[in-house]
């Protein structure tokens, strides 16, 4: 297997050749580890990045396309896409508190927040959770993803399996809902 170009190697590992995966994580691990430690700055999730990388090669089905550069730059680019992966999928782990619309009145006030503020806040919570309302699941499902969970809309037509396009269409939709029944509270 040494003698064989990572063009060849990847080869086999697209045909489940397990001995050409070991050579080409024998040939890279060094180089996909330390871009993976560069980029998280921590042994353990550079660890995970590494074992995603390798499982990625093993398991694409596109593979290695040599015409389009070299084989070395793919396989950064895939350690680069993983890494930045990785700690996307950690930051929305870490920020995201689910709140539902039932339990806003029971979100704790700063303590620095005048009562006028306090008051606002509370009618505004009101009026958003009466406009929700208005909204279908699927449409509640993607304010929540977008604005709360912190996904882009490509991620969330991603997760859904559907085109950016109606992902884009559908939160038209749910603002100009929004909207018009806040308006139209705010009126009351």
């Amino acid at each position: 297997m040494r003698n064989k170009s990572d063009t060849e190697l990847m080869q086999l590992v697209m045909e489940k050749n397990r001995p050409a995966l070991e050579e080409l994580y024998d040939r890279y691990i060094k180089l996909v580890y330390s871009f993976a430690i560069k980029s998280t700055k921590d042994e353990q999730k550079a660890r995970v990045i590494v074992q995603a990388v390798f499982t990625r090669l093993w398991t694409t089905e596109k593979g290695y396309d040599p015409e389009r550069g070299q084989f070395v730059n793919w396989l950064l680019t895939i350690t680069r896409n993983m890494a930045i992966d990785h700690l996307r999928a950690e930051k929305r782990n870490h920020s995201f508190v689910p709140i539902e619309p039932e339990r806003w009145d029971q979100i704790a006030d700063h303590p620095e927040n005048n009562p006028a503020n306090v008051v606002s806040r509370k009618l505004l919570r009101e009026q958003i959770e009466k406009a929700y309302r208005y909204l279908s699941r699927s449409q509640v499902e993607l304010i929540q993803s977008l604005y709360w969970e912190g996904y882009s809309l490509s991620e969330i037509a991603q997760m859904r399996e559907e085109p950016i396009g109606t992902i884009k269409s559908r939160l038209h939709q749910t603002l100009k809902i929004l909207r018009n029944h806040l308006v139209l509270e705010m009126e009351e």
